[in-house]
């Protein structure tokens, strides 16, 4: 949670003062939730993420380096500095990619299930994404499938209760999204994602349904937008005394006091590991601004066009 917490800061940092020209979407309020997944996960276990993904790639286990080198669009970075922020991903410890329009990879995660299961594996696969996208119908679609088919899927909604701008309120007709597993005979959970414990709990039981061959699960993982959508957009839209109340639980603040609170590890002990990733970080950063950048010859590669038709672009 403190690394995620940690880059996340730097990255706004960066694009504030105008070191990092990137479109970027914090995952601040998101750090308990991501990290909850990435604890109940095996690296061959799959992950489709969103846009807004760096919390979900640093916990299923991605290198901060090439994270940070891809940000920064550098040929070391994990997809050679052509995906960016963006698309984010790690095929090494299975975090398959990041998708950038709103919901398309829960349809993506499906078909990885249907492979999972031809497979005969106990290999599980997860896709998160906001709230928003459950308005979509290739949610429905896919909610729908998983279940007929008993697919090794969990369906992690992020809910910050923000659509880009637009409150849960003002585009959903009822606001129970674990609700609606009901209607695709899917198990479902609701559950508190400041508080990392009872979502990592969550998580851990619809990962070991999944792996029994005991179909997909939904999980609404309820947090509160504690930015705004993009990493430099304003978000004065947000009610005041409704921001006030979240950043009272934003996760790591609130999960470390809870640590020294119940003697789980000293102070000292905490502060260490800040320090320590703090250095991570800074070396990250400073190394992607010495790596290269992709050659012109890479226009080339890693496309699904024969190499002739690209010649000319």
């Amino acid at each position: 949670m403190r690394l995620i917490a940690a880059v996340d800061q730097r990255i706004n940092q960066e694009v504030r003062a105008g070191t990092l020209n990137a479109a970027t979407y914090p995952v601040r309020g998101l750090e308990g939730s991501c990290a909850a997944v990435g604890l109940n996960l095996r690296p061959v276990d799959q992950l489709v993420s969103t846009y807004r993904n760096l919390g979900d790639a640093l916990a299923k286990g991605s290198s901060l380096d090439a994270l940070v080198a891809e940000i920064y669009g550098r040929l070391t970075g994990a997809s050679k500095g052509k995906g960016g922020a963006m698309h984010l991903q790690d095929q090494s410890v299975g975090f398959v990619t990041s998708t950038g329009i709103v919901g398309s990879g829960i349809p993506i995660a499906v078909g990885l299930g249907v492979a999972a299961q031809l497979d005969g594996s106990d290999r599980v696969v997860v896709t998160t994404f906001g709230d928003g996208a459950t308005s979509i119908g290739a949610f429905h679609e896919s909610m729908n499938l998983a279940s007929l088919w008993r697919l090794p899927v969990i369906f992690v909604c992020q809910n910050n209760q923000w659509g880009e701008h637009t409150p849960i309120a003002e585009y959903a007709a009822s606001t129970d999204l674990a609700g609606r597993a009901a209607a695709y005979a899917m198990a479902s959970a609701r559950v508190d994602g400041f508080d990392p414990i009872a979502t990592a709990l969550e998580v851990r039981v619809a990962v070991e349904r999944a792996r029994r061959g005991e179909g997909p699960t939904f999980l609404e993982v309820v947090t509160y937008r504690l930015t705004g959508h993009s990493g430099v957009s304003d978000y004065s839209y947000v009610p005041k005394d409704a921001l006030a109340r979240a950043l009272e639980r934003d996760p790591v603040p609130t999960f470390r006091r809870r640590m020294v609170e119940q003697g789980v590890a000293p102070v000292a002990e905490i502060e260490e590991i800040d320090s320590q990733i703090a250095a991570e970080v800074d070396a990250a950063f400073s190394k992607a601004l010495e790596e290269p950048f992709p050659p012109p010859s890479e226009r080339f590669t890693d496309v699904f066009a024969d190499e002739r038709l690209v010649q000319g672009l």
